[in-house]
Formats: structure tokens, C-alpha cells, sequence
């Protein structure tokens, strides 16, 4: 089957499932409405913050607040795209359209990673400006320095979360076991290796807190990261590239 049959294909099987339309959608809601609410507080409690507080306040990435609960729905995204096909015996048939599974697998990941990246830059150019205007006085604009690279690596951010976890589900194969593995690490684990300072060194270097460096404008007073906003991004880009290398190659390795 040629590439573009195969890539048409992927398409009308993401857009025939309604669970990944959904949380495609709730993904954009979720991290919109949570950053005009945090936004709102934000403005609310700005002249009761110490002053390292204030000098920290990054008001663009005050409105990405909500992207710590919207990245969770990508996420479900990322594993409902390869795992729906394991969990109902499609693979099969799918493995059997297309022998080449280098093909089959590389052609889901860009129409879902395409889709992903239309939905996340939407989402965060969104969720940007309804921050600032929540944020009133003390509001960023899209023409200060920093603040268009931190938009647009907003919707980078999403759309790398959702191929990550493509990649894991592919791996192991199972929706559950993947979202049982991906949600505790995204919201529980890397939290609390990020918070705790005998593992602080170890959690910036984690997907999700290296990649979320690109939507930071402004420094945190007393922050020693290693790496700039570009470097993050590149650490979590190492990361996806290592989970689709791995679900590609035990995909090429085992049956369906």
C-alpha cells in the first residue's frame, strides 16, 4: 500500500473514534478555562506576593497553568491512537494492510502528531490571550521579547506529550497498562522528584519538566537549571525520539 493510502487511512481511523475527537477536545478546554482561573487568582493575589515573588512573576506562563491538567487528556490522546488498535484485535488487520511496519507505524504518528500540533498551537495561542486579559495590568504582550517563542512552544509542548505517549503505548500495547504507567509519572511522579531537593537534579531532566522550560519567559529567582527554554525542548525531544525508536523496534520484532 503507498505511503499516501496508508496515511488517508490513518486518518479516517483517528477521525471515525469519537474517544480521541473528545479528548483532543477536552485537552484544549481543560488547559484554557484552568488558565484563565489561575490567571484571574494570579492578578488577585499579585500585590500580596513577597518581593522574589514578584520579580519572578512570569505572566505569560502563568496562563499555560492549565496545560498541567490539559497535557493529561493529550496524553490519553496519544495512547487511545496505537492502543485502541491492540485492545479491539484491529492490529492484526492493519499489520496485514500493511506489512511494512515501519510504514504503518510512522504514518499514524504524523497524522496524529500533525493533528495534535493544529490543536495545541490553537490551544495555546488561546489560552495566552485570555491569560493576559484576566491578567489585566499585569499582562504580557505577544511582542515582548520571549513571549511568541514561549506561545508557539506551548503548542510544541502538547503536541510532544501526545507522541511520547504514542510511542509508549506502542511499546507495551496495552491502553490501560500505558495511562496506568503515563498519568502517575506525568501528574504524581515528576512532581514530587521536581519538588523534593535530594531528586531536583534528577526531575528537570524529565520529559515534562525540561520540555516546559520553552513556555517560561521569565527566570525564578534563585533557578540554577542547566539548560535555556531551547535546550529543554531538545531534552524532550530525545525522549520521544527514544519511546517511538522503542515501539518501533519491538513492533518490527514481535507479532501483533
Amino acid at each position: 500500500m503507498a505511503a499516501t493510502q496508508v496515511l488517508k487511512s490513518e486518518w479516517t481511523k483517528i477521525r471515525s473514534v469519537a474517544s480521541t475527537v473528545w479528548t483532543l477536545s477536552l485537552a484544549a478546554v481543560v488547559t484554557i478555562a484552568l488558565g484563565i482561573l489561575i490567571s484571574l487568582l494570579s492578578k488577585n493575589e499579585f500585590d500580596k506576593m513577597g518581593d522574589n515573588d514578584q520579580l519572578s512573576f512570569d505572566p505569560t506562563y502563568i496562563s499555560f497553568a492549565g496545560m498541567s491538567l490539559g497535557q493529561l487528556a493529550m496524553i490519553v490522546f496519544g495512547v487511545l491512537v496505537v492502543g485502541n488498535e491492540y485492545s479491539t484485535g484491529m492490529i492484526r488487520t492493519s499489520l496485514a494492510a500493511v506489512p511494512q511496519r515501519a510504514t504503518f507505524l510512522f504514518s499514524k504518528i504524523a497524522v496524529a502528531a500533525g493533528l495534535a500540533l493544529v490543536v495545541g498551537m490553537i490551544t495555546s495561542f488561546i489560552a495566552f490571550f485570555l491569560g493576559q486579559a484576566a491578567l489585566g495590568t499585569h499582562s504580557a504582550s505577544i511582542s515582548d521579547s520571549g513571549v511568541l517563542r514561549a506561545v508557539i512552544g506551548g503548542g510544541l509542548y502538547m503536541t510532544l506529550i501526545a507522541v511520547f505517549s504514542m510511542g509508549v503505548a506502542t511499546m507495551l500495547r496495552s491502553p490501560m497498562l500505558s495511562l496506568g504507567i503515563l498519568m502517575p509519572f506525568f501528574f504524581l511522579i515528576s512532581n514530587i522528584l521536581g519538588a523534593v531537593s535530594a531528586t531536583k537534579k534528577i526531575g528537570r531532566y524529565l520529559p515534562d519538566q525540561a520540555g516546559s522550560k520553552i513556555m517560561r519567559v521569565v527566570t525564578p529567582i534563585g533557578d540554577d537549571t542547566p539548560y535555556g527554554p531551547w535546550g529543554g525542548l531538545a531534552i524532550m525531544v530525545l525522549w520521544v525520539v527514544a519511546a517511538l525508536l522503542g515501539g518501533y523496534l519491538l513492533l518490527k520484532r514481535r507479532d501483533a
